[in-house]
């Protein structure tokens, strides 16, 4: 059963990066998992490019790391890696976003060259709105 899941897993990785059989509203992405040795620690999203669902909440990059292993500079250097696959596949302003109450996440955005635009609010939640020149 782990084989066929896995299997089926990264048959829908595949997908994702070609674009195909995507949820309404998600455009082609690719998912990265970030491990320390042996160990899962997060995911890092990159969204080759921006629908308008996207352009208000969501962004180009979007990374999670699991709360064992915040605060250990995980998340600067997800996103460090995360601009250098975006500047492989030229995209040369990257949009991030961050719940406006995840200071962590702004630290890393902000640590990583990114400047603040705006806010906009989804469903109720406040969004931060940052662009890193990626040239």
């Amino acid at each position: 059963k782990k084989m066929k899941d896995l299997e089926a897993l990264n048959k829908k990785m595949k997908e994702n990066r070609k674009g195909v059989n995507l949820a309404k509203g998600i455009g082609p992405l690719t998912v990265y998992w970030v491990m320390s040795g042996k160990k899962f620690v997060g995911s890092l999203k990159l969204r080759h490019y921006l629908n308008a669902n996207l352009l208000q909440h969501g962004g180009h990059i979007g990374y999670v790391i699991i709360p064992s292993e915040r605060r250990k500079g995980y998340g600067t250097a997800m996103l460090k890696v995360g601009l250098q696959k975006a500047k492989k596949i030229k995209i040369k302003k990257v949009l991030i976003t961050c719940e406006e109450n995840n200071i962590g996440s702004k630290k890393v955005i902000e640590g990583n060259g990114g400047k603040y635009e705006n806010k906009m609010k989804e469903n109720g939640v406040w969004f931060l709105r940052f662009w890193i020149d990626n040239k």
